[in-house]
């Protein structure tokens, strides 16, 4: 794919749809609703006993993907009016292109970090990701199960527009495609940075995609 269209610091990324391939880490967790991050206007979080579903992800972006990079992504489950909806609250990358094509093209609030990934037997072990030498979070894995199916899933991604300079929310299309796995994994967060609110929470279930495709955007 041709990488042609600079962002406003010069950095280069690919024009809409991203046709993705790699790995990923998901853990979903249950946060209380004054405790979660917030939503933007236009979306309401989905709630369960006053509860909020937050997903964090490790995700490895490989070949033949535009781009190759590490990432680590926050997202709350969300209705637009009745309709189900993805919010990325929090996310980095360690890859300037990856970060100005998701602010440009989706409303994405990329921003740059560090990551350590240690691979065994192709799927990610263990995860780190750090901000100016500060340690974020930190994720291990047990032992990783397969699932006899592959998922397939479609859904829609809102965020806000402001990111990218716009009004009102910005609604992206995602599929993906992948087999699947459980695993048990420990997650550790520092209490004042970012995603404080996932200090000392347990996962309610850890899925592990060790080659996913996935198409992002129109």
């Amino acid at each position: 794919m041709d990488v042609s269209r600079p962002d406003a610091t010069g950095a280069a990324y690919p024009p809409e749809p991203w046709d993705l391939h790699g790995r990923s880490v998901l853990s979903v967790f249950l946060v209380p609703a004054a405790e979660a991050p917030p939503a933007p206007v236009g979306v309401r979080p989905l709630r369960l006993f006053g509860r909020v579903v937050v997903a964090a992800a490790w995700v490895a972006y490989t070949e033949p993907s535009p781009l190759t990079y590490g990432e680590l992504m926050t997202t709350v489950l969300v209705r637009e009016g009745w309709r189900p909806r993805a919010h990325i609250t929090h996310i980095w990358v360690d890859s300037p292109a990856s970060m100005a094509g998701g602010r440009e093209l989706w409303a994405i609030p990329k921003d740059l970090a560090d990551f350590t990934l240690d691979d065994a037997a192709a799927a990610a072990s263990a995860y780190a990701m750090s901000i100016d030498g500060t340690e974020v979070a930190r994720t291990r894995l047990g032992r990783v199960r397969a699932l006899p199916l592959p998922a397939r899933l479609a859904f829609r991604l809102a965020q806000d527009g402001a990111v990218h300079r716009r009004p009102g929310l910005t609604v992206s299309p995602v599929r993906l495609r992948t087999p699947l796995g459980l695993a048990r994994a420990t997650w550790h967060v520092a209490p004042a940075g970012p995603i404080g609110f996932l200090t000392g929470r347990r996962p309610l279930l850890t899925l592990v995609a060790r080659r996913f495709r996935m198409r992002f955007g129109s």
